[in-house]
């Protein structure tokens, strides 16, 4: 193959992925009704604190939780986990600017205990979907 053929495939990959990125941003989608990052399935509960939300998903026995900041911008400490009863937590936890998560645990029927953090601020459920 001449350098001429591979330069035309190039051009002609970087082009679809081009296109296909203004697809994906053009097409109203449930990422935009939901906030970034966010967990498949319904949204069951919101766990609100001063400085963020959590938001809780489930959906065919998984549960899923994203801790959203009400004030992105600069990097500072944020965490999301989900526990089911008898397991030990998914944690998600580090320096963000917007979101920590999603995480998501298998909880079939079980309880699952979900926390949030942004800064020194936090919220716990407590054993909640029994």
């Amino acid at each position: 193959m001449d350098c001429g053929a591979i330069r035309r495939r190039l051009a002609l990959g970087a082009a679809a992925l081009a296109a296909s990125g203004a697809l994906a941003l053009a097409v109203p989608g449930s990422a935009q009704a939901a906030p970034a990052g966010s967990c498949a399935g319904h949204e069951i509960r919101t766990l609100p604190f001063d400085s963020g939300v959590v938001h809780v998903y489930k959906r065919n026995g998984y549960v899923c939780a994203v801790t959203v900041a009400r004030h992105p911008g600069a990097r500072r400490a944020m965490s999301v986990s989900v526990q089911a009863r008898g397991n030990r937590p998914v944690v998600d936890a580090g320096r963000f600017r917007h979101h920590a998560g999603p995480v998501t645990v298998h909880a079939g029927q079980r309880c699952v205990w979900v926390r949030g953090s942004v800064g020194r601020d936090s919220v716990s459920s407590g054993w909640i979907l029994c």
